[in-house]
């Protein structure tokens, strides 16, 4: 009986870490998608606000336009947000979950040269 409630209570931590940290992970390559706009694909503070929400979209992540902010300076874009996603920690039990995120970027304002690859596109998590 101890063996089935060790192996229950296993189960439930293992279940609770998986699902954390599969959007941590998705935070991440949210992250690095949006610093990677911000660096070659955004020229002005209107397209970053809208790269962005672009990239929340694709990864699903909960995003309000209001939730961030973007300040640029000569050659740096600042990026801060926060959003909170909503996790199943146990069946039953949703937690909601804070994320928090700060981009510091160098702009690149150099233009490609004739034959350059382009900078990837975001591509939505699998």
């Amino acid at each position: 009986m101890k063996l089935l409630i060790k192996l229950a209570i296993t189960a439930l931590l293992a279940n609770a870490a998986f699902r954390i940290g599969t959007q941590y992970l998705v935070h991440y390559n949210f992250r690095d998608s949006v610093r990677e706009a911000a660096m070659f694909q955004a020229k002005t503070d209107d397209e970053l606000r809208d790269r962005v929400m672009e990239i929340a979209a694709s990864y699903n992540v909960p995003q309000t336009d209001g939730g961030f902010t973007v300040k640029r300076d000569d050659r740096q874009a600042l990026l801060h947000g926060t959003y909170t996603k909503r996790i199943e920690i146990a069946p039953g039990f949703p937690y909601d979950w804070k994320f928090d995120w700060d981009i510091a970027a160098f702009v690149n304002t150099i233009p490609l040269l004739p034959g350059a690859p382009t900078p990837k596109s975001v591509k939505p998590p699998r």
